[in-house]
Order: C-alpha cells, then sequence, then structure tokens
C-alpha cells in the first residue's frame, strides 16, 4: 500500500468495521485472509483505503485475483467503534459497501479447518507475529502450493 500511496494511486480513508462477522485468519507464514463466511467470527477491524484504476489493478495483480489465489467481493463497513461509542447506532447512519479480498473458495473451508474455526478482530501486531516477507518465503513453491501445505499440516 505504502507504493500505492506515494505514486498518488491510495490513499487512507480511516479505520473501519464489517457491520457482520466474518472469520479473519492467519495461514502460512502469518498472512491474513478474511472468510467470506458472514455470521461467523468478529466484526473485523482495519483500514480502508480509497484506491485509483491504476492502483486496483496493481492491487489484483498482487492479491492474484486471476490465479485463484484471492477474490475481490463487496463488504458492508463502518467507521471504527470509538471508545465508548454504541456501535449500533454509529454504523445505521454511517455504513458504506466497499471491496475487499477474501480467500478464494477453492481453500476457504480447509482454511477455516485449520484455524480451528478461530478467527480474530484484527490484525494486530500480536497475530503478525512470525509473518514471513513474501520474498523470504521459499520460491520454488506457488502461492497455492504454499496453502496445501499448509491446511494439510498438523496445528500448531
Amino acid at each position: 500500500m505504502q507504493d500505492l500511496i506515494r505514486s498518488g494511486d491510495a490513499s487512507l480513508k480511516g479505520v473501519y468495521q464489517t457491520l457482520e462477522k466474518y472469520p479473519l485468519v492467519c495461514g502460512p507464514y502469518r498472512v491474513p485472509f478474511l472468510l467470506n463466511k458472514p455470521g461467523t467470527g468478529h466484526r473485523v477491524t482495519g483500514e480502508l483505503y480509497a484506491v485509483s484504476p491504476r492502483g486496483l489493478s496493481r492491487l489484483d495483480e498482487l492479491e492474484g485475483i486471476t490465479r485463484g489465489h484471492y477474490v475481490r467481493q463487496p463488504i458492508r463497513l463502518a467507521a471504527a467503534e470509538k471508545e465508548g461509542g454504541d456501535l449500533e447506532a454509529e454504523h445505521a447512519t454511517s455504513s458504506c459497501v466497499v471491496e475487499a479480498y477474501y480467500a478464494h473458495k477453492s481453500y476457504e473451508e480447509e482454511l477455516w479447518k485449520r484455524n480451528g474455526g478461530r478467527s480474530f478482530g484484527a490484525y494486530t501486531e500480536n497475530e503478525a507475529r512470525g509473518y514471513v516477507k513474501r520474498k523470504d518465503r521459499p520460491q520454488h513453491l506457488t502461492f497455492l502450493d504454499h496453502i496445501r501445505i499448509f491446511v494439510s499440516s498438523p496445528c500448531d
């Protein structure tokens, strides 16, 4: 995102939260995955960016949309709850529909099972502990190879 911000193709709009509950889980190398299973998990909090068409094309490539890595689909958000705020009242008047990258259906259910049906409400420093950057992962395996190995391995 930093590259897109520097090139003028993205800007941070703020911290938002899903109106519905969704599972947010970690996959291989502590990479976060949003699962398209509304009503399960937590109201997920994260950053919302406005992105230019050129920036969106770059993100789609990065996220492997045409390679079956992720799918980009609508999600309803509202500005994140402030301390002591009334979540339902705030969200009723200020929601918006945007697009999010979800784990591809071809491995979504296995990823959910591999995480033991547990998820978290935000990808914080704690959840990111152990994250491995793309350049530091084994390069001879594809993204989907990494997924297959992860979902077939025993839980920690």
